[in-house]
């Protein structure tokens, strides 16, 4: 009896022997399909020649697509350059008008301080007895417009000058024998430029010219 019961325990050990092989077997084998799994689902490689196994006509074609292609980077490269100092330019330029009119809406409100001054001066030469008034006046104005001139803040020219649109605007005209017909006889309000570009344009009357019998 306890003869059959070991031949039974062998028999079974021999069993689970042979199933574990099995098992390892069979797991080596799907290691071994794996790289071929795997390269058919990359598909098949690109064959890429060397330079000695290509014909003649081949390597033509492969410096002319190589030379299309440098073209090309070249190509976008200066035209990303051409864009990068466009953009810079335009940076300075920004920057450049910024500072240069920083001060635009300050002036504006001192432009009528000036236009008092002016109307108080004109009304005190009137006055014989207020001359150290005007001197006083006209003292505070010139300073006040050195130190506006610093910013850039310049008068327009329009006295006895040729009328111009783009500076003058014409209030009335009226006849004037010592004025050539379409200039300035007149300056009612003063116009100012600052750096050049115009802030206020000069409030004139523009001459006619001798009276017609």
């Amino acid at each position: 009896m306890a003869r059959i019961e070991v031949k039974g325990v062998e028999d079974q050990q021999k069993a689970e022997g042979f199933e574990q092989v099995d098992t390892e077997n069979k797991k080596a084998e799907d290691l071994a399909q794996k790289p071929e799994k795997k390269a058919k689902e990359k598909g098949p490689e690109k064959v890429v020649k060397k330079a000695e196994e290509m014909t003649k006509q081949e390597l033509l074609k492969k410096l002319t697509d190589t030379r299309e292609e440098a073209e090309k980077n070249y190509d976008l490269y200066m035209r990303t350059y051409a864009e990068m100092e466009n953009i810079k330019k335009r940076g300075i330029k920004e920057r450049d008008e910024l500072a240069r009119y920083a001060n635009e809406s300050i002036i504006k409100e001192i432009l009528p301080v000036i236009d008092n001054l002016d109307k108080a001066i004109s009304h005190a030469r009137n006055d014989e007895n207020s001359s150290a008034l005007v001197e006083g006046l006209e003292l505070t104005r010139d300073g006040l417009m050195k130190a506006l001139k610093k910013a850039g803040l310049n008068e327009v020219e329009a006295l006895g000058k040729p009328f111009d649109p783009n500076f003058h605007e014409s209030v009335s005209q009226q006849i004037d024998d010592t004025v050539a017909p379409g200039h300035v006889v007149m300056e009612l309000q003063k116009g100012y430029l600052l750096n050049g570009r115009l802030m206020r344009p000069s409030m004139v009357v523009i001459s006619q010219g001798k009276a017609t019998k």
